[in-house]
């Protein structure tokens, strides 16, 4: 078994799409990539020993960079993260009865990129509005001040949970104000879940290429205008994760 291998496979792109010879793949040394086609079809490829184990974080590294740098020049539909598959023979398997699916998709994703914004609150900034806003949580925190935690158990909680509720309120209303911010730029919008408690936001954009320069300008606008309150990121151009993939379609 551990000289057999296999077809890691990254995206699907137009047929007429050709790897790059710096185009570096998934394992270790990393794979060569190659193009396997059928009808108007292409899928991104590269050999991997069946045997190997996949999922550190430089292969992971290696699967977005690719499709990264693929959307930025051509259409591609990211599939799965450890899609392997055994031969040519079983990626033409794929590819051939979802064939006008993939080919639509790849058409209406022709000329788009993903943008993701990700924003955190500052905490001391967000901790003193709930307190100014809301007079029980600021007797509570009185109530707590200088005090251990075993001898302040409950009102802890409380307090705990009414910042929380008001953090949640907030990330919506942040949310609300960024897709109101963005919509003229945008072709579709997804919400993502939060990855930390001070959360703010976490968006995923699909804009069309000649708006990305009025859609960072106006996300440099608005992380000035909040400025203070929270901190912005912004991560693209992106492959379309959050809009369609293989798997979405082949499903």
């Amino acid at each position: 078994m551990a000289d057999e291998t296999g077809l890691f496979i990254y995206g699907l792109v137009p047929a007429d799409v050709e790897a790059t010879p710096d185009a570096a793949g998934v394992g270790e040394p990393p794979g060569e990539v190659a193009v396997i086609r059928h009808g108007d079809l292409g899928a991104l490829v590269s050999e991997v020993p069946l045997d190997a184990p996949l999922g550190r974080s430089a292969d992971l590294r290696a699967y977005q960079e690719l499709l990264d740098g693929t959307a930025a020049v051509a259409p591609v539909l990211p599939v799965r993260f450890g899609t392997v598959v055994t031969g040519p023979d079983a990626v033409v398997d794929l590819l051939r009865p979802h064939h006008d699916r993939f080919a639509a998709a790849l058409a209406e994703l022709e000329g788009r990129v993903q943008y993701v914004v990700h924003g955190r609150f500052d905490e001391r900034t967000l901790l003193r509005g709930v307190l100014d806003e809301n007079p029980t949580a600021a007797g509570l925190a009185e109530q707590v001040r200088g005090r251990s935690e075993a001898a302040s158990r409950e009102p802890r909680i409380r307090l705990g949970e009414l910042i929380s509720q008001a953090v949640e309120l907030r990330r919506e209303a942040e949310n609300r104000r960024l897709l109101d911010a963005t919509a003229e730029y945008v072709v579709s919008a997804q919400l993502r879940p939060p990855s930390h408690e001070l959360d703010a936001a976490h968006l995923a954009l699909l804009v069309d290429t000649d708006q990305e320069a009025a859609l960072v300008d106006a996300l440099e606008e608005y992380a000035q205008h909040r400025r203070g309150l929270l901190r912005m990121r912004l991560l693209g151009p992106l492959a379309p994760y959050d809009f369609v993939s293989a798997h979405q379609l082949a499903g």
